[in-house]
């Protein structure tokens, strides 16, 4: 007689998928289907249940610029391995022609170069951040749409049986590897889409209701299906449509982005435990001029670098910074522009410094 029944719960993430989900909701922000999808992938690889004879997961991410295709698989890296440059990245508008794919495979033996040719996707270049704990590689296509019909081709061979031929004939294994694929295919049918909402004033946000999102969602979709053949989409497990970012979303990034000013100040030899601070004026200014949903978060970074980065370049390099100096960011409405101040550093090191 068999004992009572538990019910379980397939949806509840183990303990390591559980804290790449959030801490990749800290770092990625308005993409929750790709931190969804890259975290079920993840897990899938934990359990032992990825498919045999092919790669853990194969993901193509279509979207507007700046939406977070890229940034999405160097958030996972430093997540999941401590280091965003912990992706061997393949710059497709670097292959747009088929002889090109010698600097991915090497030329074969009898072609000139054979010797000098070093393949990219080698199988050390697979394996070089693996760790005694953890052995899976993150591979990453961007822009695949610019690729030649070769590269296309070379994939369905990866994506399918996870294998690849080397021109010397060496094989090389992605079984324990994670395949990304970026394409701004549809990002124009997305803007059509989004017309009236992309002219709205800089401090409306970009809402989209559930019809909105399923119309953007199926173009870029559609697109994808028009640019590559049928075998080669069927090779891919899911296809995520980045959303545009609005204000809302912009205005966490640019938190996300004045963190990172300040880690740079803080690994800066020349500004040890220098802090600085930017108060509500000069983020609302930030925002106001980084805000452009066609171009995403690439154009807030700008307006970060160009406000905020450049004149502290200057102050750093001309001395008006100092070692435990703290900043303050404001906003001048006269002259438009961001100004800064310094805060008197604490009395003890002032005494220590006179002395």
């Amino acid at each position: 007689m068999s004992g009572p029944k538990m019910l379980l719960d397939p949806a509840r993430l183990g303990t390591q998928a559980g804290n790449l989900e959030k801490d990749m909701r800290k770092r990625i922000v308005g993409q929750d289907e790709a931190v969804r999808q890259i975290v079920e992938r993840y897990q899938i690889f934990l359990a032992g249940m990825a498919a045999p004879g092919r790669p853990v997961g194969t993901m193509l991410f279509l979207g507007p610029t700046g939406a977070g295709k890229t940034h999405s698989v160097e958030a996972l890296a430093e997540s999941v391995m401590g280091d965003p440059l912990a992706v061997v990245k393949i710059d497709c508008a670097e292959f747009q022609h088929s002889h090109e794919i010698a600097k991915l495979i090497g030329s074969p033996p009898g072609y000139l170069g054979h010797r000098e040719t070093h393949p990219l996707l080698s199988q050390e270049a697979l394996n070089q951040f693996h760790t005694d704990t953890l052995k899976l590689s993150f591979v990453l296509f961007d822009e695949i749409e610019k690729a030649s019909d070769a590269l296309w081709n070379l994939l369905l061979g990866i994506l399918d049986k996870a294998t690849l031929t080397l021109g010397d004939n060496r094989r090389v294994d992605f079984s324990r590897a994670m395949i990304f694929l970026t394409s701004n295919l549809g990002a124009a049918d997305m803007n059509q889409i989004l017309q009236p909402k992309l002219g709205f004033a800089a401090a409306q946000p970009l809402s989209l209701d559930f019809s909105t999102a399923t119309r953007l969602a199926r173009s870029g979709i559609e697109a994808a299906r028009r640019r590559f053949s049928p075998e080669f989409v069927n090779r891919i497990d899911k296809i995520v449509v980045f959303r545009p970012l609005g204000s809302a979303e912009l205005l966490q990034v640019l938190d996300l982005e004045l963190e990172a000013v300040q880690h740079r100040l803080e690994n800066s030899s020349e500004t040890p435990e220098v802090q600085f601070t930017v108060n509500d004026q000069a983020r609302e200014f930030l925002l106001r001029e980084g805000l452009d949903p066609r171009y995403g978060a690439r154009h807030l970074k700008r307006a970060v670098e160009r406000s905020v980065v450049n004149p502290l370049s200057c102050l750093i390099a001309s001395g008006q910074i100092q070692e435990r100096d703290r900043l303050v960011v404001d906003f001048d409405p006269e002259q438009d522009r961001l100004v800064f101040f310094k805060e008197s550093r604490e009395p003890a090191a002032a005494a220590a410094t006179a002395a």
